[in-house]
């Protein structure tokens, strides 16, 4: 569906239907807007999930800055240590992963992976904009992904920090399949 019927579609839907999904929108709820455009339109008018993500996509470009989106995640030692200190169980490696959507591309998560009981907690949501404003703009990446790098120096201080290994199976290429980390 191109973005001429994407917006003669959305414009043919009731208010109320418009409003339920901008709301989702407004909250940075992709799912939620997906799931409510999919419920709609499949049936009618064959819209499946990958349709439903680009007319939520129109969506989000449409409201841009207010979006509320979620706050960008501490990366320094300290704040990640605190974190770090609520965990339940012992800390046994600071691993990072890829993840990704169609609104805001490749991101990387960390997590802290504990035994006992054996569990991960969320450590930092590692963003393109999270990555450039940790790193010094006059750092040369030599072409590596800014929010690889960003990864590998708050997650490996982590795991320094805590004594721990620190696991990125996939730093060069963003690769939400990549070998998790085993003990």
């Amino acid at each position: 569906m191109n973005k001429a019927a994407r917006t003669e579609w959305w414009e043919s839907l009731p208010a109320g239907i418009r409003d339920e999904i901008d709301g989702y929108i407004l909250q940075d709820s992709l799912l939620g807007a997906v799931t409510i455009i999919t419920a709609i339109g499949l049936v009618p008018h064959r819209i499946g999930a990958a349709t439903a993500q680009m007319i939520a996509s129109d969506r989000y470009l449409h409201y841009g800055d207010l979006v509320a989106r979620e706050p960008e995640s501490p990366l320094d030692l300290e704040s990640l240590a605190c974190r770090a200190a609520g965990c339940a169980g012992r800390i046994v490696a600071i691993e990072a992963i890829w993840d990704g959507d169609t609104v805001r591309d490749w991101f990387v998560r960390l997590l802290a992976i504990t035994s006992d009981p054996v569990w991960e907690t969320h450590m930092a949501t590692i963003y393109w904009s999270t990555a450039k404003s940790y790193l010094s703009e006059e750092e040369n990446l030599r072409s590596r992904h800014p929010i690889a790098v960003a990864a590998e120096r708050a997650g490996g201080a982590l795991a320094a920090h805590l004594s721990v290994p620190f696991h990125f199976a996939s730093p060069d290429t963003p690769d939400d399949e990549a070998p998790r980390w085993r003990p």
